[in-house]
């Protein structure tokens, strides 16, 4: 069986309850029970994981190097686009990293238009709420 790493970076802890009118009414808690439940006829065992700190995102990432994980779905938040330790991250791992945002940063302020870690994930999927998560978990599954 296939494992996929699930990594929500800053506030998304905050989901359901911050900014619903741009991020949904969905808990991160309902987006990884979707995701559980879409996993199984997939074949993949899933690890959500959340935090708010930038360090805790980068371990992990060599974590899911070193252990043989086949795909990570990251929602890294606001470290999107700030973080070139994030970027570095992915960059040393060969581990298919596929960008998700529940909003579409295309359409949101000027500063959410630019992703330092875009260029060296396999894909991006944004703009379709929670169903974004299952999209790249359909996409990482492929891989």
């Amino acid at each position: 069986m296939r494992k996929v790493l699930v990594l929500n970076g800053p506030n998304l802890n905050r989901l359901g309850t911050r900014e619903t009118e741009v991020y949904g009414s969905d808990t991160l808690d309902d987006i990884a029970a979707m995701l559980h439940e879409r996993a199984g006829p997939l074949e993949v065992e899933l690890d959500v994981r959340q935090s708010n700190h930038e360090g805790h995102l980068i371990d992990w990432l060599h974590e899911a190097a070193d252990t043989g994980v086949h795909a990570v779905l990251l929602n890294a938040g606001g470290l999107t686009h700030t973080s070139v330790a994030l970027r570095d991250a992915i960059s040393a791992i060969a581990v298919p990293v596929i960008e998700v945002h529940l909003s579409n940063p295309a359409a949101r302020e000027s500063f959410r238009r630019r992703s330092l870690i875009s260029g060296v994930c396999k894909g991006i999927i944004s703009g379709f709420g929670a169903h974004g998560y299952a999209l790249a978990l359909d996409a990482a599954a492929r891989l």
